[in-house]
């Protein structure tokens, strides 16, 4: 392994660069010095080599000579996945423990070994029942993954998915979060390693397996009653969690009070890994006033809710209980408490057409009852134990054809403002798992090939086809645009740094509500207040207050919120809100913002 670091080494100060192409040809003509068919090494394995020695053996890494500008080269080109953190944090996804759900929909996985809707060959899934779903455990093997693989954690988005979050227990929840700031507080220091070994060691006392193998045997039984029609995911989640003594055993030290949580929040305000983003998944049906304030509290700054589709035909016929009037209330609640919306909307579920899903997603993304900030475009796929499995065998229900599937995902990415972000088309359940329907991981990319080969490139508004992900951003100028646009009870302005070629640096939503959302509901915030929902600048991520290639750190995210006070203060408000995270708290107060309540906030 040495040889071939110090090959790449000699690569780097030779041309100055290592392109992809260099990099594989070193590492294959390494390879082939075995003269065996076995590959010995791997681009997944470098990185982590190279910051062993560095770390463990520093003689022989100052042997390799290797100063500042040649190290970020080599980690560059080292870097697994650059888009990961090319908008500007670290991502780690979290899934709580299974759990029963109020709903049934038609379409819904039913794995007893998983929350409710989740499959356990689900990448995010997987590492969560290696570690007994312990958000301590998964936060720390996915910090340690994301750093092998070269990139930063400074900053950090936590997201929670699994069940719906506000049907678990209030002690729970509270422990949860609590345990995902004391992961990230503790990163990297002796007392973490302690604790991952300890709390592993606890729930293999208590009787709780964690390899695919024994969890499979387990769970073979009620997993074919499920299946098979004669027993609900809810009744079988008594028998194989409720009952089970291991299961009991754990659940007595998973709960906490607010004090113990706030303390890790403190200690995030600064720490070395600061929570920057923080992402709940619910219901629409579960968003009240009383909910939405306890997301607060826990550190929540955006919400995750499943609208699948606004024809009551279609939700009926699927089982949903979210009517459209119940999803528009959650939506309006959601921006008002100035949390992001992250919706989910699905084609071909039972009773849709390709026509009628067209239809319905443009009332979405054009209704002010709606409006969302940012959606998952998925279809619907054909997943075994489930209604819809069903409802396939009966002739009900059959998928789209691929050109039906790419016709409607055009027709939506089209439709969509320049103020959603279309985060993803597909969900991750393995090939596997589907039954009929969909499979391809590139759905994206044909769609955006399709809309290409159309001509129609330049007609995409959404953000994440606009956005300037891993491209430099050193010399490039950028221009201040607002879209401004009004919902039921807000004015909302999206303020957005474009390129001379469209793309976008960095945006901010500002919300101004109107006197009727005070006298509909009971609000955190008064009437004369504004709110700064999100900031988000782009580029790769860098460790704070550190330099950076890409929009980062050139005063765009100030810019943008002296503006959005500007903005405010024209229109009549006396104070501003910003619904910061945690580990943002710090850089609010350096702007001129004091802590109040369940936001930070500036007076006009």
């Amino acid at each position: 392994m040495d040889e071939l670091i110090l090959d790449i080494l000699d690569c780097l100060r030779t041309t100055g660069e290592l392109s992809a192409a260099d990099l594989n040809r070193i590492v294959q003509e390494h390879n082939r010095a075995f003269r065996d068919p076995v590959r010995h090494f791997a681009k997944k394995q470098l990185l982590p080599y190279y910051r062993r020695v560095k770390r463990d053996d520093p003689a022989r890494w100052e042997g390799w000579q290797v100063d500042a500008a040649t190290e970020e080269k080599l980690v560059a080109a080292l870097q697994m996945k650059p888009r990961r953190t090319a908008s500007g944090v670290a991502t780690i996804t979290v899934i709580t423990k299974p759990w029963t759900c109020a709903n049934n929909c038609l379409y819904c996985p039913n794995d007893i070994r998983m929350p409710k809707s989740y499959l356990h060959r689900e990448p995010a899934c997987q590492r969560a029942e290696r570690a007994f779903f312990d958000p301590y455990l998964q936060v720390a093997a996915r910090l340690h993954a994301l750093v092998d693989m070269g990139h930063p954690t400074d900053k950090v988005e936590l997201i929670v998915l699994g069940g719906s979050w506000t049907d678990y227990p209030a002690g729970y929840r509270i422990w949860f979060a609590r345990e995902l700031f004391r992961a990230l507080n503790e990163a990297g220091t002796d007392r973490a390693a302690a604790c991952v070994r300890d709390r592993r060691a606890a729930y293999e006392r208590c009787g709780i397996a964690r390899d695919d193998a024994t969890l499979s045997r387990q769970t073979a039984g009620v997993q074919a009653r499920i299946d098979a029609g004669t027993e609900t995911y809810n009744e079988a989640w008594r028998e194989a969690y409720a009952q089970s003594p291991a299961w009991r055993a754990a659940s007595a030290w998973q709960t906490c009070g607010w004090d113990a949580l706030e303390a890790e929040q403190r200690a995030n305000e600064t720490a070395a890994h600061r929570v920057v983003g923080f992402v709940m998944e619910t219901r629409p049906d579960a968003i009240s006033e009383a909910s939405l304030r306890d997301l607060r509290r826990l550190g929540a700054t955006k919400v995750q809710i499943g609208i699948q589709s606004l024809r009551p035909d279609v939700l009926s016929a699927n089982h949903r209980a979210a009517e459209p009037g119940t999803v528009a209330r959650a939506m309006e609640l959601i921006r008002l408490f100035g949390f992001k919306e992250h919706t989910h909307f699905m084609a071909n579920l039972l009773g849709a057409t390709p026509e009628g899903d067209i239809a319905d997603y443009r009332a979405f993304v054009t209704d002010p009852r709606y409006l969302p900030d940012e959606v998952k475009i998925y279809p619907c796929a054909l997943v075994d134990g489930t209604g819809l499995a069903r409802a396939w065998r009966d002739g009900r229900w059959t998928p789209y054809s691929e050109e039906e599937l790419v016709r409607v995902l055009v027709a939506d990415t089209l439709a969509t403002p320049p103020y959603t972000r279309i985060s993803r088309m597909i969900r991750d359940i393995s090939a596997q798992d589907i039954v009929v329907g969909n499979k391809k991981t590139n759905l994206r990319q044909m769609v955006e090939s399709e809309i290409e080969r159309q001509g129609r490139a330049g007609a995409v508004r959404e953000i994440r086809f606009r956005e300037v992900g891993t491209h430099d951003m050193d010399d490039v100028s950028v221009r201040l645009d607002a879209v401004p646009y009004d919902t039921t009870l807000t004015r909302e302005v999206f303020l957005q740094w474009v390129t001379s070629t469209g793309r976008i640096a960095g945006f901010l939503r500002l919300s101004l509500p109107k006197p009727g959302a005070f006298e509909r509901y009971k609000l955190p915030t008064a009437p004369d207040e504004a709110m700064i929902r999100e900031v988000h600048v782009y580029g790769r991520a860098a460790k704070l207050g550190a330099a950076t290639h890409g929009a980062q750190h050139r005063g765009l995210g100030r810019a943008l919120v002296a503006r959005a006070c500007e903005i405010a203060r024209e229109a009549g408000y006396a104070r501003i809100n910003v619904i910061s995270a945690v580990g943002t708290r710090e850089y609010y107060r350096h702007l001129g913002f004091s802590d109040a309540g369940l936001y930070q906030r500036k007076d006009l």
